[in-house]
């Protein structure tokens, strides 16, 4: 090809794709705006389900686990836990170095290891 009419060859080449890519860069745009318009329902539909929904049930949730704790609470307070020994509980080869009991020990829900002995 002559170099004298390269830069002419190049020129309708970026005319065409301009033509072309701008035809795109259109039908890209309005795909997004369709994509945006339905996107915006979408999580309006989500928000209202979340607060109208989602929001009550925690709610109802949160209140019934009160009232079933509160419930257990009145019942210990009538019928307080009874510790049975069995020889396989607390049984150690030798004692942690802070004492019998585990690290985990809480005198509220366990049995205290040193009242064994």
């Amino acid at each position: 090809m002559n170099r004298a009419l390269q830069p002419l060859r190049t020129v309708a080449v970026r005319r065409v794709g301009l033509r072309h890519e701008s035809a795109a860069v259109a039908k890209y745009k309005t795909r997004m705006e369709h994509d945006r318009e339905h996107a915006g329902k979408a999580a309006a539909t989500w928000k209202n389900i979340c607060i109208f929904v989602a929001t009550p049930c925690l709610l109802a949730a949160g209140v019934n686990a009160y009232n079933l704790y509160k419930k257990h609470l009145e019942h210990l307070e009538h019928h307080p836990p009874h510790w049975v020994h069995y020889e396989y509980m607390n049984w150690r080869a030798r004692p942690f170095f802070w004492g019998n009991n585990s690290l985990f020990f809480n005198p509220k829900v366990n049995h205290d290891a040193n009242e064994d002995e």
